[in-house]
């Protein structure tokens, strides 16, 4: 086995993972709850970007139900994002599980 031929694809790897990671940064996923009335953007890097609240689900009487609502919109926000990374990342690592990507 080569060393300087490992060591080049090592750096090539880490190149493209970089490359994706500023990519990730810049995709975003928009999710929903509450029949649309809540919607969150976040980038794939989970960086919250936006909510959005539908007037309508504004009720004082309700305040738990906006909260659940907008919590649920982040959670999903956060697991599509995390999908996509992973299945970006995976792209590259060839699906190695690498500690901290």
């Amino acid at each position: 086995m080569n060393i300087q031929k490992l060591m080049k694809q090592a750096q090539q790897a880490q190149a493209q993972m970089a490359a994706v990671q500023e990519e990730l940064a810049n995709e975003t996923v928009e999710t929903s709850a509450g029949g649309g009335m809540v919607k969150v953007v976040m980038t794939c890097d989970r960086n919250l970007q936006e909510i959005k609240i539908d007037p309508a689900a504004v009720d004082p009487e309700e305040v738990e139900l906006l909260e659940d609502m907008i919590l649920a919109a982040i959670t999903e926000a956060t697991r599509t994002a995390e999908a996509t990374a992973s299945a970006k990342m995976d792209e590259v690592t060839g699906g190695m599980n690498i500690p901290g990507l």
